[in-house]
């Protein structure tokens, strides 16, 4: 079953659709911001070309129906302020990474948790996934407190497993399954 969303996510606060051309200005403000990219597994954004680079690459993806590149929009504003995605699906075994960035200005305040809720109801029911994985720089303590509070276990440290800015950096791998999520939410 290739990933897809039929209509928006909605939630209190926030949108969630897949990526559309006019949402790159406000993607490359987020990824052009060295602090929000500093422990992501690639540089920050330069210019427009490098967010049509990854528009292109996500257009691609999301065509084979192996990935779902989504905006997190905020509603009272109608700006893109994050994004997030199910990507390296693996239906064989109903499993899919998730990936996830956010605006600076938007840290702290509850937006991408309210986000990946909608994601991983999204990834667990219409979807019919099984398990949901994340990986994180070890000295990214925001999101792997955010995983955790999600309910995501956190599975051993892989060593040097992302090269990220010319450094051999570890990863704490994260895993979520349906069964744990169903069993968490009312």
């Amino acid at each position: 079953m290739p990933l897809r969303l039929d209509q928006p996510l909605e939630t209190a606060r926030l949108a969630i659709r897949p990526v559309a051309e006019a949402d790159l200005p406000a993607l490359l403000a987020v990824n052009g911001d060295d602090a929000v990219t500093r422990y992501l597994p690639y540089a920050s954004w330069r210019g427009s070309e490098d967010a049509r680079a990854w528009y292109t690459r996500m257009n691609g993806l999301q065509l084979a129906g192996s990935a779902l590149q989504m905006v997190i929009l905020e509603h009272s504003s109608g700006t893109a302020i994050g994004s997030c995605l199910l990507f390296r699906l693996d239906n064989p075994s109903a499993r899919a990474e998730l990936g996830y960035v956010l605006g600076r200005a938007h840290w702290g305040q509850g937006y991408m948790r309210e986000a990946l809720q909608a994601l991983l109801d999204h990834a667990f029911g219409p979807l019919a996934l099984r398990r949901i994985e994340a990986e994180v720089d070890p000295r990214n303590r925001a999101s792997s407190a955010l995983l955790t509070r999600l309910g995501f276990t956190h599975e051993g440290t892989l060593r040097e497993r992302w090269l990220s800015k010319g450094e051999a950096c570890d990863v704490d791998s994260f895993g979520l399954l349906q069964r744990d999520w169903a069993a968490r939410r009312p």
